[in-house]
């Protein structure tokens, strides 16, 4: 049921106590110290007890209070589990953070003594499956209670509105999507800018990554159904065989990204599918593709959907099908845009990162994947500023030990994923509040 937890006009010395105040040691000491004595344990908390998409309800309501203890007035059920915490300190511009929290089917085998145990219902099957913060959601949650005790702390230093959303359903790609939805800027305001990180196995604990550009790919989930005219398999010329049509597009489409994009710019369409038939002496009446696609901007997007469609089509004409019978092509609603990062806003970021936290914070290693987010859909329409930023999990021993020919780093959503939470969370929440602190700067 969705309904308001109000801050309840929470005290100085309630937020003295659970929020430990700025320290003259600087930002990334009182960060370590409250790592030490709160988030860590709290990291813990929620690496144990995960739970999957759109059923993160012990997650929310743990994030919920933890997020008002803050100082944060708290909507919960927004877009279904989602979590909204607004906190208003003077005028200025509203800035949001973003979290993901749902953790994935898979059952943990890290080896760590604080590894998940938990099982859940998966609402997809409705099997009982075993549950794992397998991505490092984990992290992210953590982080943004931590940002949320110094932004409280240090009200001082900034003014506007500080916006922090815990989304679920991120592994589904639909969690975002699901908060718009729900009317999430008619209710609590359009961000001037949004931010968001996602915690990397693959690059050095705390080390901050800032891809120019896409760090995430857009992806589409596509279906081609492939109408034949059934017949005998001794008797070819009686029938239309989708098999042979079908077989004809899948290589048709490999001069999608070969041939119509310049090459250096990035795209993938693959078909991870192909079913037809029953039999082996029998020309089925219909075959179906499965496809997944990817792209780093809209304009790619468009291309390699429109030649997809072109194509279908026109191999069916080929084969001789009547304008009714030609192929289909479905794009599922699962389907995101790339994340795509506003350059100046970056190149702002990445200045006060260095000047803050020295030059060694950004890695140099670059981003190869074409992993997707539906993070863009709080970004996109309408257009906000934003910065997807990538933080560190793995220590730098870990990536020697692999390339010297030992234990290989596990990825992410291997039963092996593990990362190093104090780096990641306690680098996680100083980037994110120098960030903060920048754009809302008195």
């Amino acid at each position: 049921m969705r309904h308001s937890l109000l801050s309840l006009a929470i005290s100085a010395s309630l937020i003295m106590a659970t929020t430990p105040a700025f320290s003259d040691d600087g930002l990334a000491n009182t960060i370590k110290g409250d790592y030490n004595t709160y988030l860590g344990p709290l990291f813990k908390h929620f690496h144990a007890n995960p739970e999957l998409s759109t059923v993160e309800n012990k997650t929310a309501e743990r994030m919920a209070k933890e997020l008002n203890t803050a100082g944060f007035t708290v909507t919960t059920g927004v877009g279904g589990t989602g979590v909204v915490a607004i906190l208003k300190n003077g005028k200025g511009p509203l800035v949001s953070m973003r979290a993901d929290m749902d953790g994935l089917p898979v059952e943990e085998k890290s080896g760590l003594d604080y590894a998940s145990k938990a099982t859940q219902v998966d609402p997809i099957t409705g099997n009982e499956v075993a549950v794992m913060h397998a991505c490092g959601h984990d992290v992210h949650i953590t982080s943004l209670v931590g940002t949320a005790r110094r932004m409280q702390a240090m009200k001082d230093q900034w003014s506007g509105t500080l916006m922090l959303i815990v989304q679920p359903a991120e592994e589904r790609v639909i969690g975002a999507k699901a908060m718009m939805e729900d009317n999430l800027y008619k209710r609590f305001g359009t961000p001037d800018y949004g931010l968001a990180f996602h915690v990397s196995s693959g690059l050095e604990a705390g080390k901050i990554g800032v891809t120019d550009g896409s760090p995430y790919a857009g992806a589409d989930t596509v279906d081609i159904i492939i109408h034949g005219v059934g017949a005998h398999g001794a008797s070819p010329h009686a029938g239309k065989d989708p098999i042979v049509l079908g077989a004809q597009i899948v290589m048709a489409l490999q001069t999608l990204v070969a041939r119509e994009l310049p090459p250096r710019d990035p795209g993938v369409v693959t078909v991870g599918s192909f079913h037809s038939g029953t039999k082996h002496n029998i020309i089925s009446d219909k075959a179906v593709l499965q496809l997944t696609v990817r792209n780093t901007s809209l304009e790619t997007r468009k291309t390699l959907l429109d030649g997809i469609k072109r194509i279908a089509e026109n191999m069916g004409r080929v084969a001789g099908l009547p304008e009714d019978k030609l192929p289909e092509v479905l794009v599922s609603e699962e389907s995101v845009p790339p994340t795509i990062n506003d350059a100046k806003l970056a190149q702002r970021l990445r200045a006060v990162w260095v000047e803050k936290m020295g030059k060694s914070i950004l890695t140099e290693k670059p981003n190869k994947g074409m992993g997707a987010e539906d993070y863009p859909f709080f970004t996109t329409d309408p257009y906000i500023p934003s910065v997807y930023f990538a933080i560190g999990g793995t220590p730098e021993s870990d990536f020697e030990i692999a390339a010297k020919g030992g234990k290989p780093v596990p990825s992410h959503h291997s039963p092996l994923f593990k990362v190093t939470p104090e780096p990641a969370v306690t680098s996680g929440v100083e980037a994110t509040v120098l960030a903060l602190l920048d754009l809302m700067a008195k």
